[in-house]
Formats: C-alpha cells, sequence, structure tokens
C-alpha cells in the first residue's frame, strides 16, 4: 500500500555543539539528503549551520532556553522526552551516545553507537571532579533508573553499529549486542578556506577537544609548559576557566573555532595533543588528512585510527614526563607526511556512506 512516510528518518541526542557525533550526523545528512532530523532539543547557533538544511523536529523540551544553551541540565529529563518522540518511517537511523537509541519508530530502527551513556557507564571519566553538578545528582540519584530505560532502549534496535572496537567491546558488555563497526570519515578535511589565527606562528602544539574533564586538556598545558612550547586549544565546555587559570601567555584558548580556523589549525600544527580516553579517534584522522601526527593515550578508540610510529605515538603513560618526552624525542619529526594523509584517506566518506547504504538496503530486505 503507498504511504507518504519517508524511507529513512534520523535521530541525534541534541543538537546544541559542534563535535564529532555532530559532524557524523551531517554525513548522515548527505548521505539521505531527504531525511528529516528529530532530537531532543535544537539551538542553531551553538551547533554547526547545516542542520538548518534538514527538517528538524524536536521535543517540547525544546521550548525551554536554559536547556538549549546548558543541555547538561536536562540530563534527568532526556529518556522521557526521546521515549515520546515518535518517528514515522520505514527505517530510522539513531545516531546515539545515550539518548536517541530511545524514539519510539514505526519501522525498523538502525543504532549508530558513539558510546554507551558515559553518565552511566564512565561516570567518573565523565563527571570528573564536578561533585554538585546537575550530572553528579544524576549519576548519584538517577543511574539505575536510567540504566533500566538505556538497557530497555538498546533493546529496541533492529542493528546497531558503532564507531570503534572499543565502542564494540562496550556495546557488548552494557547490552549484550554484538555491534558492528563503521568508521566515520575525517570531519574536517583540506580543500576548504583556512583562516590564520592572529598572533599564532605554525609550529605550535594543538588541542581540539570539548573542555570537559576526561578530555585531560589539564595535561597537554602542563606538558607544553614543561616543553616550552606553545599550546592552541581550540574548544568550549564548563572546564574553560578552571584551564585558563592554569594557562599563561604560551596558551591561547579560541573557542570554538570555525571550519577555516581550525583548517589552518591542523595544517600548522607541529602535532596534536590527545590525551583522554575517547571511544573513537575522530580528531587524529582530521590532523592526518593535514599532515599533522597525534600523540594520545595508547587506548580506546586510538587504537583504530592512530597507527603507531606511522601517523603518531600512542603513549602507554599519561604523565606530563611522557608527553614531554614524545614532544620533544624528535620521533614525530621522523614520521612521513605522505603516510599520513594516505592513513586518513582510508576512512573516506565515501566508504561511509557505501557503508550505511548496505546496512539500511538489509534491513530492509529483511523486513
Amino acid at each position: 500500500m503507498p504511504t507518504d512516510r519517508p524511507a529513512v528518518a534520523l535521530a541525534h541526542d541534541y543538537l546544541t555543539q559542534r563535535g564529532g557525533a555532530e559532524r557524523v550526523v551531517l554525513n548522515l545528512m548527505a548521505a539521505f539528503p531527504d531525511a528529516p532530523l528529530y532530537t531532543s532539543i535544537y539551538e542553531p547557533e551553538s551547533t554547526y549551520s547545516a542542520f538548518a538544511l534538514s527538517e528538524v523536529h524536536t521535543t517540547p523540551l525544546n521550548r525551554i532556553g536554559t536547556l538549549r544553551r546548558h543541555h547538561r541540565l536536562g540530563l534527568p529529563l532526556y529518556a522521557s522526552a526521546m521515549s515520546r518522540l515518535a518517528i514515522d518511517a520505514d527505517v530510522t537511523i539513531c545516531s546515539s551516545s545515550g539518548w536517541a537509541h530511545g524514539v519510539t519508530t514505526t519501522g525498523a530502527k538502525i543504532v549508530y553507537c558513539h558510546a554507551p551513556a558515559r553518565w552511566i557507564y564512565q561516570s567518573s571519566r565523565y563527571l570528573g571532579d564536578q561533585r554538585l553538578s546537575v550530572g553528579a545528582l544524576a549519576d548519584l540519584v538517577l543511574k539505575p533508573a536510567l540504566r533500566r530505560w538505556d538497557v530497555r532502549a538498546a533493546s529496541t534496535a533492529t542493528r546497531y553499529l558503532c564507531n570503534s572496537t572499543a565502542t564494540a567491546t562496550m556495546i557488548e558488555d552494557a547490552y549484550g549486542i554484538t555491534a558492528t563497526v563503521v568508521p566515520p570519515p575525517p570531519a574536517l578535511t583540506p580543500g576548504g578556506d583556512e583562516r590564520p589565527v592572529p598572533g599564532i606562528e605554525p609550529g605550535f602544539l594543538l588541542s581540539v577537544a570539548r573542555l570537559l574533564p576526561y578530555k585531560n586538556v589539564d595535561l597537554a598545558i602542563a606538558a607544553a609548559r614543561a616543553a616550552g612550547k606553545r599550546l592552541v586549544v581550540v574548544g568550549a565546555g564548563p572546564e574553560r576557566q578552571r584551564l585558563e587559570a592554569l594557562g599563561g601567555d604560551g596558551i591561547a584558548f579560541l573557542g570554538v573555532a570555525d571550519d577555516a580556523t581550525l583548517r589552518w589549525c591542523y595544517r600548522n600544527a607541529s602535532a596534536l595533543l590527545a590525551l583522554s580516553y575517547e571511544d573513537y579517534g575522530l580528531t587524529p584522522l582530521e590532523a592526518a588528512s593535514f599532515a599533522t601526527p597525534t600523540v594520545a593515550l595508547r587506548a580506546g578508540g586510538y587504537l583504530d585510527t592512530i597507527d603507531h610510529g606511522r601517523t603518531g605515538l600512542l603513549l602507554d603513560d599519561l604523565s606530563v614526563d611522557a608527553v614531554v618526552e614524545a614532544i620533544t624525542s624528535g620521533a614525530l619529526d621522523d614520521l612521513s607526511r605522505d603516510e599520513l594523509t594516505h592513513h586518513a584517506a582510508s576512512f573516506s566518506a565515501e566508504r561511509f556512506t557505501e557503508t550505511i547504504h548496505e546496512v539500511v538496503t538489509s534491513v530492509l530486505d529483511g523486513r
């Protein structure tokens, strides 16, 4: 029987920031340009402008301006809101780090998981020392209920995809689900405008991360200062004031940078410092596409996206001394720039789109 419902719809936790998960949504939009996009809250000014090209549907929480500006305050509310978000489509692809996989769908549900909810399964890493925050309160009081909701939401998926082997392991541990690894492409690649940062000379160290406790930007600052190197920090978040107090004349905070500025930073950095545990290592691929190597933790998603000794250096010890040794030993200078760009190219947007289309076709054929 003919139907007016779209073949594919997209869902995402919230559209209030610029990050790797949001970049994946942009890739999904490119793969399915007619797909409507569903989310809990949407703040156009603080996320990528390209989302405005989609037909965006939100929950009633979007009427609360404070949540759009400070989405973490809504932690106790998203489970209920997303469960009530009904999507009528043959297939819904849910880009999820904890909420979007809970939407109600009339058709099949494909979950693309960036990580099982960090505030449930990695709460100490996610919250750090924010003992009095709303997130910490939810961790203490609401975690049991949120975990039950989360497991039920995961069980509604027709197919589970994820970004890395590390995330696949966490999905297996949390839900007993075997997920297929589909690595997302580098979000930012050469070919667009590049805008220099006034007063910053090439050869600096670079950190590109949300300013959250588990990102360990404070370690990057300490290592850069100990090595006598300039550090450029790209990113925003609740840690900014504390991190700026740790900085000094050699540390530049750019906040949220536009793509042209970020391209220039990647191309002109001597190395990217990626010193957190990440479920997927996206920024090293972005850096590699500009022939810039990475110093990172030997764990998590970085094991998938960094080839040690070829596209970067992986550290067993996250200490100031270990980071200083990596950036001053000369080992980074020995890496081939051609190898870096070739490695990044193997994670192409074309390959990602082709794989996602194959999964959607398989799910539809199966139904």
